[in-house]
């Protein structure tokens, strides 16, 4: 099944807000959502209104040893299943990289599996920057989505987006980078700048272009408040973009499949029936 991976050049972009948001949007469209969280700071819990005291996650037990990935899924009450980081400090996500780096089956092995089942799209927030899941990842991915934010360095990064380098090096770049999309958070129509620097990676990237996300309080208040931006302020103008982001992803995406449900038993009246299948006096006591 579909792999979308959110990626980002730096952090501070709204990688992880993007993420969860884009799954609930997916899942309202009719797909069945699974939102992994890969990066360390273990955020992307925190949209689906996981308590900040629950610090349990899939990444933080394969160091010690954990392999079941379904014994760390939320049903969260968006309907989108969740597979959160947990928490780690630094000396355990630095021995987290140096496993991968040994044995990357040890991410790549659970992947596959939930890739296999069927008719689940498979969101993974990753870490900023380059990293081993990225490495591990973006060759099974459906869609890289590169997430930029709306300001002047924004611009300097064009290159590691157009060259492929953003993804690894050499031919490893260039068969992936037509997997590559883009999106750009924080665009502010009244800022001049914020404006300019929008417009001159929307001209340098083209087709990568997959949206932008307008710069809106709201984003910030529906995380403060644990909640999903599409629930917190639907008729918001970051809620549109929102939207119409998630219409070109799931358009990229096998079509959701509908639970079908049982076709009723047809209910024949005994005088529609034949007569030797009329009930009986004494069969109807």
């Amino acid at each position: 099944m579909p792999l979308i991976c959110f990626a980002s050049p730096k952090g501070g972009v709204g990688k992880t807000t993007l993420t969860a948001n884009i799954a609930d949007a997916l899942q309202r469209l009719g797909h069945r959502v699974l939102a992994v969280d890969l990066d360390a700071q273990n955020a992307l819990r925190l949209h689906f209104g996981v308590p900040l005291t629950d610090r349990s996650g899939f990444v933080s037990d394969l160091l010690q040893g954990g392999s079941d990935w379904r014994a760390h899924l939320r049903q969260t009450p968006s309907g989108v299943l969740l597979l959160p980081h947990g928490a780690m400090d630094l000396r355990g996500a630095l021995d987290l990289a140096a496993a991968l780096d040994r044995d990357p089956e040890l991410l790549g092995a659970p992947m596959r599996e939930m890739l296999a089942e069927p008719n689940l799209v498979v969101l993974a927030d990753l870490p900023p920057g380059p990293s081993q899941a990225l490495a591990l990842l973006a060759p099974l991915a459906t869609m890289v989505i590169g997430v930029l934010q709306a300001e002047a360095i924004s611009a300097a990064l064009v290159p590691e987006i157009e060259s492929g380098r953003f993804l690894g090096t050499g031919t490893m770049a260039a068969l992936l980078a037509g997997r590559l999309r883009v999106v750009l958070n924080g665009v502010d129509l009244a800022s001049r700048l914020s404006r300019a620097s929008a417009e001159a990676v929307a001209r340098h990237l083209g087709y990568r272009m997959l949206g932008a996300m307008s710069r809106e309080e709201t984003v910030a208040e529906s995380l403060a408040c644990q909640r999903l931006l599409l629930d917190h302020a639907p008729e918001s103008r970051a809620a549109s973009d929102l939207k119409e982001v998630a219409r070109l992803i799931s358009a990229a995406l096998p079509p959701p499949v509908a639970a079908t449900p049982p076709a009723p038993e047809p209910v024949v009246s005994p005088e529609a029936a034949p007569l030797s299948q009329q009930p009986t006096v004494e069969a109807s006591r």
